[in-house]
């Protein structure tokens, strides 16, 4: 793979990235970059983070990267989830990892790593506590609570102490794991940005370049984001058939109408990275069945009113269920998934 198809690659999976002549330098000079993601082990996992982190992965790897996925297990205590239950996290958390295999995110040549955050701070615990302090040293409180969107808090809410703890631990993660790439969702940029003004204050040349993926919306209308206290705003990753094709019957989408229209994301950032196509059946007499090649074409057909949502909702949840089959089957036969699974729910 060129240079330039590397870059392009990588690029793709942002919606924003600071900044791209950085990115392209650090590919000149390094074979394998260190791409960090992390997650909160927190209950059931979505779609965008199970099917988009797979195809994010798999590009990064594809790229020539190291992606490291940090299982924050301690941060999920300190955030509250699962009642700071260590135990409960940890069943979670492998459980999620099981979700990755099964949808076939890219695990078999080493380049991707899951490292519990607690295990890997304990082990090396004189080098992450004093970047930790520094970074905490070299911060004024509302520079910090600017970041509790990270935690899906905002600054109004009332904050216990562990929370204040929370950004500056994950900006000092960046630096412990020697990640290049900070790979993460568009609701992390705030404490990326802190990152790169850390390195400013310590005089530090080379910053994690950020690389922002689009966040997907909620289902219904006006849902900005998914929300894990409506299960109807979002598909998850063990949702049956039938489950995926009422919420898809259930959901926003306007006739004619493109912007904020969720079945339309999950169409282009869900099932054209997944299956580089999309299929609508329909009768003879609403046009016969249609294959879309790119999302600009199937766009072109929504706007006018060609394509119908009637007839494109059947469509995305059946694609939806050819993605997540083999995860229900993975869940259903391997013991130890089906184990985790229960335990879980």
């Amino acid at each position: 793979m060129s240079l330039k198809e590397r870059f392009d690659l990588i690029r793709s999976i942002g919606e924003e990235c600071i900044q791209e002549d950085e990115l392209e330098k650090l590919l000149e000079n390094k074979p394998q970059p260190i791409c960090y993601d992390g997650f909160e082990p927190s209950g059931r996992m979505h779609i965008a983070q199970g099917v988009m982190k797979a195809i994010n992965v798999n590009k990064l790897v594809s790229a020539g990267c190291k992606v490291k996925i940090w299982i924050a297990d301690w941060f999920a205590q300190l955030n509250n989830k699962m009642g700071g239950d260590l135990k409960k996290i940890r069943v979670v958390g492998e459980y999620l990892i099981e979700i990755w295999k099964a949808v076939g995110m890219n695990l078999d040549g080493g380049q991707v790593e899951f490292l519990w955050s607690s295990d890997e701070i304990n082990s090396r615990a004189h080098e992450y506590w004093p970047l930790v302090m520094d970074i905490a040293r070299r911060n004024k409180l509302p520079r910090i609570m600017r970041c509790c969107q990270i935690m899906g808090r905002s600054e109004q809410d009332e904050l216990t102490a562990a929370q204040i703890f929370y950004p500056c631990m994950q900006c000092a993660d960046i630096f412990f794991l020697k990640a290049d790439i900070c790979q993460l969702g568009m609701d992390q940029r705030k404490v990326n940005v802190l990152a790169r003004e850390y390195c400013d204050a310590i005089k530090r040349k080379n910053k994690p370049i950020i690389l922002s993926h689009h966040m997907l919306p909620g289902l219904q209308e006006g849902q900005e984001k998914m929300s894990k206290s409506d299960p109807s705003s979002a598909i998850y990753m063990e949702d049956e058939e039938a489950d995926v094709n009422l919420k898809i019957k259930k959901a926003f989408c306007p006739p004619q109408v493109v912007e904020n229209n969720p079945c339309l994301e999950y169409i282009q950032y869900i099932i054209f990275p997944w299956h580089h196509e999309f299929t609508v059946e329909r009768k003879p007499e609403n046009g016969g069945d249609r294959k879309y090649e790119s999302f600009e074409e199937l766009v072109s057909d929504y706007k006018c009113g060609e394509l119908h949502p009637g007839d494109l909702k059947p469509a995305l949840s059946k694609a939806l269920n050819r993605i997540l089959q083999p995860v229900r089957d993975h869940f259903n036969n391997d013991p130890k998934a089906k184990d985790l699974a229960k335990r879980v729910k």
